[in-house]
């Protein structure tokens, strides 16, 4: 079933094989100097995801605070069956069970509902923090050992495609849980859809997460946690800027900040600089202010028109879409 050489076996008893297409090798050192250098300082939020920060996303997303994770495995276990119901009416002419690929898979948790309602003739988990991602899918491979899993380490928000791991005409079910399509700019939105739609036409469906705008106290609380985990999930970007990019970062001099922009409807997160300071990265050295903040992520909220309408743009369909009583969170299954 593997179609080319860059599949092995993560361990000799391991059933995970692992496509480790190297995200590393793109010259993130100078992306990252490019962001800093910037008017408004940035870090892409695609750097969270080390090991570390990897654990603490799924510790946030068990806060109470964080409404996102909950409602939408609600969501999910009460909608499977017409999910699968609809999966196989989409792609009549097609034979076998589908293959499900999950982009930006974290712990796999949500997917194993998806398993269960449709159950695949193999996973595919594309994420690009390589340990977390290995021991989340061999933890799954134990649980699903009938279950051809593919640990995919590399950057979903790049052009990807099945074909180049699977040797299969099955039908496809692509799945983008949580509120990470929120992470991206309206640009990079559109664009990530565009690839979904290319990577999966005439195949399948994409089974998607949208947070929609709703009470500022709500999306704030979820993004300021009492307990501080957030914070340090935020701060640990700069950890896994230290250990991965050479950077001397000094956690002490930053706080964690996030509010709430209703123009442009999205949480904005930031890291306060407490004093001046001076950080060295790539060879080169970068004023940071008093008080001057780096920008790391937007998390924009969607109503039901507005994600329709970006959907639509790059030729998918809307086939479903669902929500929770209280308006909370939405998940579409997109026809493409």
């Amino acid at each position: 079933m593997v179609s080319n050489a860059l599949a092995r076996q993560t361990r000799e008893d391991s059933r995970v094989r692992l496509i480790d297409q190297s995200p590393q090798s793109v010259d993130m050192t100078r992306e990252l100097l490019e962001g800093l250098r910037a008017p408004q300082k940035s870090i892409a939020p695609k750097y969270f995801y080390d090991e570390q920060g990897s654990r603490l996303f799924e510790r946030i997303t068990r806060l109470p605070e964080y409404y996102l994770t909950r409602t939408e495995t609600g969501i999910l276990r009460a909608v499977m069956r017409e999910v699968a119901e609809l999966v196989e009416s989409d792609v009549e002419g097609r034979s076998g069970k589908p293959v499900l690929v999950e982009c930006g898979s974290g712990s796999g948790e949500k997917a194993r509902i998806v398993i269960d309602g449709i159950s695949p003739q193999a996973y595919l988990a594309i994420d690009i923090s390589k340990e977390f991602l290995v021991s989340s899918c061999e933890a799954l491979s134990v649980d699903y050992p009938d279950l051809d899993v593919y640990a995919v380490c590399a950057d979903y928000s790049q052009d990807w495609s099945v074909s180049e791991i699977l040797d299969t005409t099955a039908p496809l079910l692509a799945f983008f849980p949580g509120s990470s399509f929120g992470n991206f700019e309206p640009d990079e939105a559109v664009t990530f859809l565009a690839r979904a739609q290319r990577a999966i036409s005439g195949r399948g469906s994409l089974l998607i997460g949208i947070d929609p705008p709703k009470d500022v106290s709500v999306l704030e609380a979820a993004y300021n946690d009492s307990a501080g985990v957030t914070a340090r999930f935020n701060l640990n970007l700069l950890t896994h800027m230290n250990w991965e990019f050479g950077a001397n970062f000094d956690l002490s001099g930053y706080r964690h900040k996030a509010i709430y922009n209703p123009i442009q409807e999205r949480i904005e997160m930031y890291l306060v600089s407490q004093r001046d300071q001076e950080v060295r990265i790539g060879g080169e050295r970068i004023f940071v202010a008093k008080d001057e903040v780096i920008h790391t992520e937007n998390s924009y909220k969607y109503s039901y028109d507005r994600f329709v309408n970006v959907a639509q743009e790059v030729g998918f369909r809307c086939t479903r879409h669902w929500t929770d009583e209280a308006g909370l969170f939405s998940v579409f299954l997109l026809g493409a």
